[in-house]
């Protein structure tokens, strides 16, 4: 069954800058690639695949662009490309490993240069705060600190204690930090829609309102809509937690959670340096985070999912008004002014997937970012472009990591996810993220 939105009406689609409007599919096109979906991995593998020169791509959105997770996450900007990278080194050894350390730091870099080479206002601005609780938490966190330092040395990153913690944000919840300044935070819609605004400029087509009724593979693959088709050399599946059935071979080997998150009224700028001296972003550690950072307009967004049960609360803004409160409890008398959530999709190993249908080297697909999509799609889709183009030795190693398939989660979904974040909560006390 198709997952819906909890509220379509959001901070960025209140704040976004940019009105494309792009009309829905009514003929019949020949394309070099077609792309089913138009969040960030639709967009920003087109955009990867028209800078290398291959710009007769065919993007369809079912409803608008950044309708999914694209358009209501948190607009972190931070470092990695999956919740442990760890978790699939049996699969890559070593030497893998480290390729995926390097890669995992490129995010923030290819989203601030997109910036600048298109001018996108996108609001990007630097600043992160990773969070810790407890003793257990520090030695994880001083861990990430110089695994950060030796990757990125280039950028400021601090790891405080203590009363330093007031430093990066104004809480006493917290017990470490890391300052990253190298990552941040930026308006999610705005930079989907500017990238999408570049795209075009290359002669990529892109319609909206224009969901997927029958895919015909072959040497040729012909997608069709309710009133036109197109019919493409390759095929790239990036409909991440909306895919609903339209691909059984890849819907099974995820399964969508829910996300929940709120903006405040706008603050006084006395009171958002309160909160964050570094006007950044932040989330602490735990294997079900808190996230959130302050806006532009001096608004604080918070969110976070259920820790153990899965279920969606009645009133999303009081939900996360009491997280909220236990970070910041001296925001007892501010306004929330929206409140919004919707699912997000994840994979088995927390890892995001990329590859090619079983026996259809031209049928690629991208999915399962678990949470963490803004900078994570940014390097995925590098890397997949480069496999759907020339080949690259980054594709063969992201695609080496398994697939697993998830049994029985259209009927069993609410209970499966409830068991899944109960182990990862124990699991954390072992691992030093509870």
């Amino acid at each position: 069954m198709h997952m819906r939105q909890l509220d379509a009406r959001n901070y960025y689609t209140a704040t976004k800058k940019y009105h494309l409007g792009f009309g829905r599919l009514e003929q019949d096109i020949d394309a070099d690639v077609v792309v089913v979906g138009g969040g960030f991995s639709g967009i920003n593998t087109s955009l990867e695949l028209a800078e290398k020169g291959i710009t007769n791509i065919v993007v369809l959105e079912a409803r608008y662009l950044g309708y999914g997770g694209t358009g209501r996450n948190g607009g972190q900007v931070m470092a990695g490309i999956g919740h442990d990278i760890d978790l699939v080194k049996k699969h890559v050894g070593p030497e893998g490993l480290e390729v995926l350390f390097k890669i995992a730091n490129l995010g923030a870099g290819i989203i601030k240069s997109r910036v600048a080479q298109y001018g996108i206002d996108a609001d990007f601005r630097h600043g992160y705060g990773y969070m810790g609780f407890n003793k257990r938490q520090e030695k994880t966190l001083f861990q990430w600190y110089k695994e950060f330092k030796e990757i990125d040395p280039d950028s400021q990153i601090d790891f405080v204690t203590g009363s330093e913690v007031r430093s990066m944000v104004g809480s006493d919840a917290y017990w470490c930090g890391i300052r990253h300044m190298g990552g941040g935070h930026v308006h999610a819609l705005n930079l989907l829609l500017g990238e999408a605004k570049a795209l075009t400029g290359y002669g990529a087509k892109i319609f909206e309102n224009s969901p997927v009724i029958d895919v015909t593979y072959g040497d040729r693959i012909t997608v069709r809509t309710a009133a036109g088709s197109v019919r493409a050399q390759k095929l790239l599946w990036a409909c991440n937690g909306f895919l609903d059935g339209l691909e059984p071979e890849i819907d099974q080997k995820t399964i969508n959670t829910y996300a929940f998150q709120i903006a405040t009224e706008p603050l006084p700028e006395d009171l958002i340096l309160r909160i964050s001296p570094i006007r950044g972003a932040y989330s602490d550690i735990r294997p079900v985070i808190d996230y959130y950072r302050v806006t532009n307009e001096n608004r604080l967004l918070f969110g976070s999912a259920t820790p153990f049960m899965e279920y969606i609360p009645a009133d999303l803004a009081a939900w996360n008004r009491a997280l909220m409160l236990k970070i910041f409890p001296y925001l007892k008398d501010v306004k929330i002014d929206m409140a919004w959530g919707g699912p997000l999709c994840c994979s088995a190993n927390l890892f995001p997937q990329i590859g090619t249908l079983r026996n259809r080297p031209n049928a690629f697909y991208v999915q399962g970012y678990s949470g963490f999509g803004v900078t994570p799609s940014h390097i995925v889709c590098k890397v997949l472009a480069e496999g759907m183009s020339e080949g690259s030795a980054r594709y063969d190693l992201m695609t080496s990591i398994p697939h697993l398939r998830v049994f029985g989660k259209d009927a069993l979904r609410p209970a499966m996810m409830s068991a899944a974040k109960t182990w990862h909560q124990l699991s954390g006390y072992f691992n030093g993220r509870r």
